[in-house]
């Protein structure tokens, strides 16, 4: 269940960056395409769905090889094709063009498939077909799978360019028997860098307990850790090769995080450092598999779990996980 919750999130919170970030419309010699850039636990398949397109099409207009897989950050041109990009309805995500110099909306049919000019004036609220250099215009929809109908002002389009890096929003875990759970951090693309969402108002007591665990040294799980033991046991005892990701938690909460395959999201861990027997606990976000800078790697600690560990090598080292 924990794991279907955190593949809804993920998808939610790309769905949710494709509203607050323009799609803009490119093209080379084998058509026109959008570009995405890949986040944690993407691959060929999932962006395949996620636009509507076969994955082996998106492979193909890369010209790459889907058996290397994807790496977080990497940008892939998306295909715009009639599987998933409509030019006579306004079913989806708008895509949009930057007009460019000397250009007029002939001119912009053209180079889009020869869209209908009725269509582009519609759309884009045009009274005459003179268009200014640097204005966007909607010249097509996209088919994102699940995503609901795009409403879309009929009036020239926002100023901002494209933003490619995508932030997604916070969410919130149910209460469980074994603790109450915590907003999980959010992973931001292209840099790896994870930011904490908002704390929820806690009472004096509790914001009491919390700080006095957060200043024992082994972190603001601790105490989950405790009762997760006290639940189900300790089974786990392994020396594995280790490796870092940056977070914006931990400095002053000691909400350490870790990413571990075959270990359940939410799971909280005992992290050592072999050389200097320094522990802490750190909850698990999600798997690593799938993605080629992890290769090589078992599980990877957020930067403030490091630093408290006193790991001195930020690319590879060797830690003691117990859960």
């Amino acid at each position: 269940m924990k794991k279907y919750l955190l593949a809804l999130f993920l998808i939610f919170s790309t769905y949710l960056s494709f509203a607050q970030n323009q799609l803009q419309v490119q093209s080379n010699e084998k058509g026109l395409y959008i570009m995405h850039t890949v986040s944690p636990k993407e691959n060929f398949y999932s962006i395949g769905r996620l636009y509507s397109i076969s994955p082996k099409d998106i492979a193909a207009f890369n010209s790459v090889d889907m058996s290397k897989g994807l790496s977080i950050g990497q940008t892939v041109m998306i295909p715009l094709n009639s599987s998933n990009f409509s030019q006579t309805t306004e079913k989806g995500l708008p895509v949009y063009y930057k007009v460019g110099d000397k250009e007029g909306l002939l001119k912009i049919s053209q180079k889009h498939n020869n869209v209908l000019l009725s269509n582009l004036r519609e759309w884009n609220n045009l009274k005459s077909d003179v268009v200014s250099t640097g204005q966007k215009l909607i010249v097509g929809y996209v088919n994102a799978t699940g995503q609901p109908q795009a409403t879309v002002a009929k009036s020239e389009a926002p100023k901002q360019e494209p933003v490619v890096s995508k932030q997604a929003p916070p969410t919130t875990e149910a209460k469980s028997d074994v603790a109450e759970k915590k907003p999980e951090p959010i992973v931001e693309k292209k840099q790896n860098v994870i930011t904490e969402p908002k704390k929820p108002q806690q009472n004096t007591s509790s914001a009491t307990t919390n700080q006095q665990v957060a200043v024992s040294g082994a972190g603001y799980f601790k105490g989950q850790f405790d009762q997760q033991s006290k639940k189900i046991g300790t089974n786990k005892d392994l020396t594995v090769t280790s490796s870092i990701f940056k977070t914006t938690s931990g400095w002053q909460d000691a909400k350490y995080y870790a990413l571990m395959d075959n270990v359940e999201p939410g799971t909280i861990i005992r992290v050592s450092n072999p050389d200097n027997n320094k522990a802490i606990f750190a909850k698990v976000l999600g798997e690593m598999s799938g993605i080629r800078q992890n290769q090589g790697l078992e599980v990877r600690i957020s930067n403030a779990a490091a630093s408290a560990l006193n790991v001195s090598d930020t690319d590879k080292f060797i830690v003691k996980v117990n859960y």
